[in-house]
């Protein structure tokens, strides 16, 4: 149980504290607001975003930030409770999909303070990483995004294509096996006669 326990708790850590470190240095570095890295490819533009994933803004950074708490909250107690079934994969990227929501929502918690533009649930979520690459003219991904977002991605591209292999298998619960009494009593009478 330890080792399952830590396979789903340290990419949780992992992943926030690289995300809110790579922030830190993109948001109180000048010089990596603008940075091209590889030209026509991927560059670092700084941006804060206040909606959801993708830009999307349907709704008031408020209400997001409570929702994507809530949500963090019902992953994280559903992966526990898979804790016996789940194999330590399934843990390893279910943790870094949590960590990737967690990076998110401290910013939601806290840039709101630190950008002196709101309160508790005002802040916006810092991006940075920009892939620029354009094919005859339209850009390939033309969303800014950070380090929570790509292990949030990444992970869920992986339990995706891999589900075979890495989600746990549902355990059937038979109600006549959990209290002794079967329903056949031929095969009652032969498992006691043998």
């Amino acid at each position: 149980m330890n080792r399952k326990l830590t396979a789903l708790l340290a990419p949780i850590i992992l992943v926030t504290l690289a995300d809110q470190w790579t922030k830190y240095l993109v948001r109180t570095t000048s010089s990596l607001q603008d940075w091209t890295i590889i030209p026509g490819w991927l560059s670092f533009h700084y941006t804060q975003n206040p909606g959801m994933a993708m830009g999307l803004d349907w709704l008031q950074t408020p209400v997001i930030s409570v929702v994507s708490i809530a949500a963090t909250i019902g992953i994280f107690i559903y992966v526990v409770r898979l804790l016996d079934s789940a194999n330590v994969p399934f843990l390893i990227f279910m943790g870094l999909v949590i960590g990737g929501a967690v990076g998110n929502i401290v910013d939601r918690l806290f840039m709101g303070y630190i950008e002196k533009t709101g309160g508790l649930l005002d802040g916006h979520v810092v991006d940075f990483i920009h892939f620029t690459l354009r094919i005859g003219g339209y850009p390939v991904f033309p969303y800014i995004f950070n380090v929570a977002d790509m292990a949030i991605s990444v992970s869920l591209v992986v339990l995706i294509v891999f589900h075979k292999r890495i989600l746990p298998e549902e355990v059937e619960n038979h109600p006549e096996q959990d209290t002794g009494n079967s329903t056949d009593t031929g095969n009652s009478s032969q498992a006691v006669e043998s």
